[in-house]
């Protein structure tokens, strides 16, 4: 027992159950710990240094600079050079003298949106497109002063901060449309916007029917501008055309009647990616990039069609290997049990960092060139795979060590594991995946 010290030993009748219960003439460590006494009233000599020791915080140049991956054993990689190419092939695709917005709303996809909208805008694009008023904001805090379109009429209460931050909100009722002139031609402004007409998606906008007369009662408004009129297509990623061509043809007579009335309607864009690499009609004067723009195919009918370089890879290293005894289980549940001859090697990065649950024993990672199998549940912070120990001469065995580097998305050599296969695993879609990676996982940057 050298090295150690008994603290109270038992005889504070408070933690003895021996005694009447009751309170102690002298405070001891339990009533620190249980709160009822500070620890600056206790005995000194009774006060271990984890309890007494206060951090102090270090000054900014005495932090230890670390990079993510030192940091932690889980990052996503993103490729810029991967953006620049995807402009590119976008331009090449919607032919010049049509503008692209470059979509950057939740956080560039996973991506980044900051490190995305300069690479767009230094490479082809001239607007960038969010959905919040945050994220606006984030983009004009880093410097950018590119027009920053709103893509979803934001709340009334929102209004100053727009005006403030000089960005171009959507509008679709006339309560928004008539309190943001308000406020602007309080402030001796006038405040572009963008119109979005409802052509058939039935989420937010102004019907087909009703823009012309919408523009020609706001149209007295000093404070207000119509900068662009736009809609969004339902069914652009679609075999069948004919829901499109609905929206399309109900999106060009509401353009016919704004003319009509007199009114410009500005910047008219209607092109999500789909739209913009299957329906050149369908560009007008801007179109509106997202997943094209991250490498990934809005459906399987755009491949072929355009040559596209995914900019996200997932990575992490591995934290623990042990072997796992035949019959014994692995992770919460045990859904998993070892065959035996396997180790069980773990990895940081789990349903927290966009890893989904519903993935648990049904996808692989990528180690050293080979892909090995996810096993058992995968946790928030972790998860784990197989490594088989059995050898033969087509399939040698693989020593995996802690600290060697797991593909979960990305290519090694001629393999890849891809954010479509693992969207098509969880029957959802590729930016539903993106998004996900993109809420933890620190970002590196490489161009």
């Amino acid at each position: 027992m050298d090295g150690f010290k008994v603290i109270d030993g038992g005889k504070n009748p408070k933690h003895n159950q021996d005694n009447n219960p009751g309170r102690s003439d002298n405070p001891t460590l339990f009533d620190a710990l249980d709160g009822e006494k500070p620890v600056d009233e206790l005995d000194a000599d009774t006060i271990p240094s984890w309890l007494s020791a206060t951090p102090t915080p270090a000054a900014p140049s005495q932090e230890p600079q670390l990079s993510a991956q030192e940091r932690r054993w889980a990052w996503a990689e993103i490729d810029l050079e991967a953006i620049k190419h995807n402009l590119k092939a976008i331009r090449k695709r919607i032919g010049p003298g049509i503008k692209i917005m470059a979509v950057v709303k939740d956080e560039g996809y996973g991506h980044g949106a900051v490190p995305v909208a300069k690479a767009a805008l230094n490479n082809g694009a001239s607007f960038l497109g969010v959905s919040t008023v945050d994220e606006g904001i984030a983009l004009r805090r880093a410097g950018i002063t590119a027009p920053v379109i709103i893509l979803a009429e934001p709340p009334i209460a929102s209004i100053p901060a727009i005006l403030h931050y000089q960005l171009i909100p959507a509008i679709d009722t006339m309560e928004f449309a008539l309190a943001l002139g308000e406020e602007s031609s309080a402030q001796n402004k006038v405040t572009p916007f963008h119109l979005k007409v409802d052509t058939g998606m039935n989420r937010l906008g102004v019907h087909h029917s009703d823009a012309g007369d919408f523009l020609r009662t706001i149209s007295f408004h000093s404070g207000l501008e119509l900068q662009g009129v736009f809609t969004h297509f339902a069914t652009a990623d679609e075999q069948d055309t004919y829901e499109f061509k609905l929206q399309l043809d109900r999106f060009n007579s509401a353009l016919e009647t704004i003319r009509y009335m007199g009114i410009n309607p500005g910047i008219v864009h209607a092109a999500n990616s789909a739209a913009a690499i299957r329906y050149k009609v369908a560009s007008f004067n801007m179109v509106r990039i997202g997943i094209a723009l991250y490498g990934l195919h809005p459906c399987e009918l755009t491949r072929g069609v355009i040559d596209l370089h995914p900019a996200m890879s997932v990575h992490a290293r591995v934290s623990y290997v042990k072997p796992v005894s035949v019959g014994e289980g692995v992770s919460y549940n045990l859904t998993y049990r070892s065959p035996g001859s396997v180790r069980i090697a773990t990895v940081p990065i789990g349903y927290g960092d966009g890893l989904s649950r519903v993935l648990s024993n049904r996808m692989d990672v990528l180690v050293k060139g080979r892909l090995c199998p996810q096993v058992g549940n995968i946790c928030m912070d972790m998860c784990m795979f197989e490594i088989n120990m059995r050898s033969s001469g087509r399939v040698p065995r693989i020593d995996v060590e802690i600290g060697d580097e797991v593909l979960i998305i990305g290519r090694d050599g001629d393999t890849e594991l891809t954010i479509d296969n693992m969207a098509r695993t969880l029957g959802t879609n590729t930016y539903d995946i993106c998004c996900r990676f993109g809420l933890r996982l620190e970002k590196v940057y490489s161009e």
